[in-house]
C-alpha cells in the first residue's frame, strides 16, 4: 500500500513539472463534493514557445472529491481553447506540423490532454489543437483555435 502511494506521489510530481508553462488564470465550481475539492473548470494561459506573440488559453475540467484532491481522479476529455496574437509574432526556430506546445497530465497514468500546432502556409496562419489521449483508446473530443499572421500595429 505505501509503495502505491509512492508511484501517485512520484506521478504527481511529474505532472506538476510538465505544468510549469501554464498560469492558471481562474476556475470556477461546477458541482460541490462534501470531501474534497469541487469539480471545476480551469482555465489556464500559456505562450508558444516557439512562437513569441501568440498565448493561449486553455478551459478544462478538474474532477474533485477525494480522489481529484489527491490526484488520483481522471479527469474527463472536456476543454476548450482559444489562441491570440498578444505581440508581434517571430519564430525562434522551425515548426514542425503536428508538435506539441503543450500538455497536462489527466490522470494518474496514460492520459493527457495536448495541445498541438500547424502552419497554414496557404493562409499564413497557425492552427492550434486541443485533444486528449490515452494510452489505449483516446477521446474524439477537440477543440480548434487559429492565429493570422498579421503585422503588430505599435501601441496594439
Amino acid at each position: 500500500m505505501r509503495q502505491i502511494f509512492r508511484v501517485a506521489a512520484a506521478l504527481a510530481a511529474v505532472g506538476a513539472a510538465t505544468a510549469a508553462g501554464a498560469e492558471e488564470v481562474g476556475s470556477v465550481d461546477t458541482a460541490f463534493k462534501l470531501l474534497g475539492a469541487n469539480h471545476k473548470i480551469v482555465i489556464e494561459a500559456f505562450d508558444d514557445p516557439k512562437v513569441a506573440g501568440v498565448s493561449c488559453f486553455v478551459s478544462r475540467a478538474k474532477t474533485g472529491g477525494i480522489s481529484g484532491s489527491l490526484g488520483l481522479a481522471e479527469n474527463t476529455s472536456d476543454a476548450s481553447i482559444a489562441c491570440r496574437q498578444t505581440g508581434p509574432i517571430a519564430v525562434a526556430d522551425e515548426l514542425k506540423d503536428g508538435e506539441e506546445v503543450f500538455g497536462r497530465r489527466s490522470s494518474v497514468l496514460f492520459k493527457r490532454l495536448q495541445v498541438v500546432r500547424f502552419f497554414d502556409e496557404t493562409r499564413n496562419t497557425l492552427v492550434y489543437l486541443s485533444y486528449s489521449d490515452k494510452l489505449i483508446d483516446g477521446s474524439p473530443k477537440n477543440s480548434l483555435s487559429a492565429v493570422v499572421i498579421r503585422p503588430w500595429a505599435e501601441g496594439s
